[in-house]
């Protein structure tokens, strides 16, 4: 496995260190020794391995994502946590309430993912380096790919991918591009995309798709690259908050040149809020690199039809979303999600937080079955009642009310924000402990789980949006539909025109789509922020959210536009789930059964064997929940919830409990944005300040309003 590669290249890179080197300096020294690196063609893929497994190992980026910040911070995810104005991540997430100038800079999750970018940064500094140094380097490069030629590739896109993160999260980075060279001084960003997006067009030709030669998707390949151009080219020419203070020619493009912006907001804490007036041109290059990702992907593949037939037990799947995120728990490293453009690989056993941090959760811990699995992802209500259409494949194999217990049972979500690994309503539902075929139960961040880093869906969705920002409405309808079909029973949706019509656009459907397809892997905050539509979505997204406790407060209930509801109390009762159906860990809810209690929501229940690997629990039976009352209102006391009780179900305390937590499900959302800064059109500060010891070392400056010390 090339996990076994990465380890013992760690060693011989560890030696070439020594004990000088501190990350946390930025410094980008050269760790490669070129001689070493060419002896073959394998040690200059171990040499690309080992830069590959300092970006794995960066768990906080990867694997959870700045602990949770993507997943907490949009208008349809949200944390688990109560809301306090001394948290920093809620100060990081929420847009900073109480102003940026009161944040501790040295505090906040996330903060050393800033220095581990530049050390992956340093070892693709020093391939790169190395290659180009080379006598025969132009012969290398030229013609078709060869080996030499796709390790290149590789290594100029890892580098591109890192400054491409620092960009999003951080804005203006050093630019760190030689071995040796130490990471120092602010550099326009938009000059560090244009710079990469280049540098990835000429090596785009000279490498391997996935699938071709030893090319997988779990290295960064020519399908990859091509997706890499337009995911940067969409950051590159969309919106995000920029700094003042740094003078009127800062901020130029790759050839040096001054840009002009098109600002939406107006000038508050020396930032202001809007995007590079020639976003065309860059749409443009991001056009045809996706048409050509599209056209030709490799091995990858859309799948518009679940592969998988009826289960031993009689489960039915029929779910083609569903299916590539179940790849995904395939317990090895060797199979890949055959819909994955480039996906992180996690040994299993070994690695891999997910779903300890991202994914269903689970109060149990080390040891249990299964192990903890703190939910820190959770789906706003709104979202999950309100945004999908009832036939939409993707909400219950995305979004789930259920966890687990730790001893092999089903647990019922809560509202009361307190509960840890039970609390805040619906969560992620996209990976679980349950679907791997035999969970390791001893330790929660062994689960294994790889992480898809982009998948084909988002090809399809970057194209159709930039196609519809450009006017090709026809073109950008098409891509649209290959994705949003695909989520529909026979892969159709009848009524997609009346979505296109709902959503006021092609264009406004696309970014819809986005936040349908991704849910729960952090995407949508990113979304909001370049499409510019961030500062209106934070204020609705409070509206939405406090009629919702106003009428659980004043009916028991509200109901949303497509007919479901949200009620104070549901009834649920405890089952044999495999005395009755054969199974506990359910799949897609067979066509006719939307009644059933247990089967539906699907994808739910418990692991089918959990007593094989604890066990204390083999003779555990009772261990699925049955649910009444999810979608539609059931009164207490009511003949109805009589009956129910009569039968054995409890009357289960709901979106009652967001009543005690107001502040955090509702009033306080993004406190950092209020409706009168988007009254006055200030800017939103979405981005991370730096700490102190990092500003010492780089001799860079924050701004947007952070402390320097």
């Amino acid at each position: 496995m090339k996990k076994i590669i990465y380890i013992a290249f760690a060693a011989v890179v560890a030696c070439t260190l020594g004990s000088c080197q501190d990350f946390l300096d930025t410094s980008s020294p050269s760790v490669v020794d070129r001689d070493f690196v060419f002896s073959d063609e394998g040690s200059a893929r171990a040499a690309l391995y080992y830069g590959y497994e300092t970006l794995r190992a960066n768990g906080s980026l990867h694997s959870v994502g700045f602990f949770w910040s993507p997943v907490w911070g949009s208008d349809i995810e949200d944390t688990q946590d109560l809301y306090d104005e001394g948290s920093a991540g809620i100060l990081q997430k929420w847009f900073y309430p109480g102003g940026t100038g009161s944040y501790n800079i040295d505090s906040g999750e996330g903060t050393e993912v800033f220095g581990k970018l530049y050390e992956t940064i340093a070892i693709a500094n020093s391939l790169i380096g190395a290659f180009e140094a080379l006598s025969h380097f132009d012969e290398i490069m030229s013609g078709a790919p060869n080996g030499l030629s796709d390790v290149y590739g590789q290594a100029v896109a890892l580098r591109a991918t890192c400054y491409w993160e620092l960009c999003r999260w951080y804005g203006d980075v050093p630019h760190a591009l030689k071995a040796g060279e130490k990471a120092e001084g602010l550099a326009s960003r938009y000059a560090i995309y244009d710079y990469h997006i280049q540098k990835l067009m000429e090596v785009e030709p000279h490498m391997y798709r996935a699938g071709e030669g030893s090319s997988r998707a779990d290295v960064m390949n020519r399908t990859y690259v091509q997706g890499l151009i337009g995911r940067m080219c969409l950051y590159n020419g969309g919106y995000a908050t920029r700094r003042t203070d740094l003078g009127a020619d800062f901020y130029v493009d790759g050839n040096g040149k001054v840009l002009t912006f098109d600002d939406w907001s107006v000038e508050k804490n020396g930032a202001i809020y809007g995007r590079r007036s020639d976003w065309r041109e860059v749409f443009a290059i991001a056009k045809g690199y996706l048409q050509d990702c599209i056209a030709d992907p490799g091995s990858v593949v859309l799948h518009t039809t679940d592969p998988r037939t009826r289960g031993s037990n009689g489960q039915e799947y029929g779910n083609p979303f569903q299916y590539t995120f179940q790849q995904m728990h395939a317990g090895d490293n060797i199979t890949l999600a055959d819909e994955s453009v480039y996906e992180i690989p996690h040994e299993y056993n070994y690695s891999s937080s997910r779903p300890a941090y991202i994914g269903r959760p689970s109060t149990g811990g080390d040891g249990q079955a299964p192990c903890i699995a703190c939910g820190q992802d959770c789906i706003q209500a709104h979202f999950y009642y309100g945004w999908f259409d009832h036939n939409d494949l993707r909400r219950d194999a995305s979004v789930t009310v259920t966890g687990s217990t730790g001893q092999g049972q089903e647990l019922i979500q809560s509202f009361d924000r307190s509960a840890w690994g039970r609390g805040c309503g619906p969560a992620t539902n996209k990976w679980d402990w349950n679907r791997l075929p035999s969970p390791n139960t001893l330790n929660y961040g062994t689960s294994g789980i790889n992480v898809s880093y982009m998948r084909i869906s988002d090809i399809y969705l970057m194209l159709a949006e930039v196609c519809a920002a450009l006017g090709e409405e026809g073109a950008a309808r098409d891509y649209l539909a290959t994705v949003h079909h695909r989520a529909f029973p026979g892969n159709h949706d009848p009524n997609f025109d009346t979505y296109i019509s709902d959503c006021g656009s092609v264009y406004h459907a696309v970014i819809k789509e986005r936040a349908l397809e991704f849910s729960g892997e952090g995407v949508r905050r990113f979304d909001i922020i370049r499409t510019g539509i961030l500062p209106e979505v934070a204020v609705e997204n409070r509206r939405v959210m406090k009629a919702i406790v106003d009428g659980i407060r004043r009916d028991g209930y509200y109901t949303f536009g497509n007919g479901n509801q949200i009620s104070a109390y549901i009834w649920t009762k405890m089952v044999d789930a495999r005395a009755e159906y054969g199974y506990r860990l359910t799949t897609q809810t067979p066509s006719g059964s939307q009644d059933d209690p247990v089967l539906f929501p699907g994808w739910r229940g418990q692991h089918d064997d959990w007593g094989s690997l604890v066990p204390a629990y083999m003779n555990e039976n009772v261990t699925n929940v049955a649910i009444k009352g999810l979608f539609r209102y059931i009164e207490p006391g009511s003949p109805e919830a009589l009956a129910l009780e009569a039968d054995g179900y409890e009357m289960t305390p709901w979106a009652i409990d967001m009543l005690n937590y107001e502040d955090s499900y509702a009033t306080r959302l993004f406190a950092g944005y209020t409706d009168e800064d988007y009254a006055a059109k200030n800017p939103p500060i979405h981005l991370l300040c730096n700490t102190y010891q990092t500003l010492l070392n780089s001799g860079i400056t924050n701004g947007y309003g952070f402390k320097q010390q």
